[in-house]
């Protein structure tokens, strides 16, 4: 597996199989979300993203619906976390 200890913006969790998943995402949905992504890298001939920095539109759809439900499902884990949180704070007086 490569090394995604510098990937700030996409978060895992590891499901029971020992898996990194993205959250929101089932692992079929994270391993099509990564393929789609890889595809922008510079040289591999496939190319996601066009010349002027967009989206290619053929895979713009899918990888915009994967990256949107992931962020989402980011989203409400961390209110949910941050109202957890501020319900176990101590009282101060």
């Amino acid at each position: 597996m490569s090394d995604h200890s510098h990937d700030s913006l996409r978060r895992y969790f590891v499901d029971g199989r020992g898996r990194r998943v993205l959250v929101g995402l089932t692992i079929e949905e994270t391993s099509e979300f990564e393929a789609l992504d890889g595809l922008a890298t510079v040289g591999s001939g496939k190319v996601l993203w066009d010349e002027s920095g967009q989206l290619g539109s053929k895979r713009r759809g899918r990888w915009l619906e994967l990256y949107a439900k992931h962020e989402q499902a980011w989203c409400q884990w961390m209110a949910a976390t941050r109202a957890n949180r501020r319900g176990n704070l101590p009282v101060v007086n």
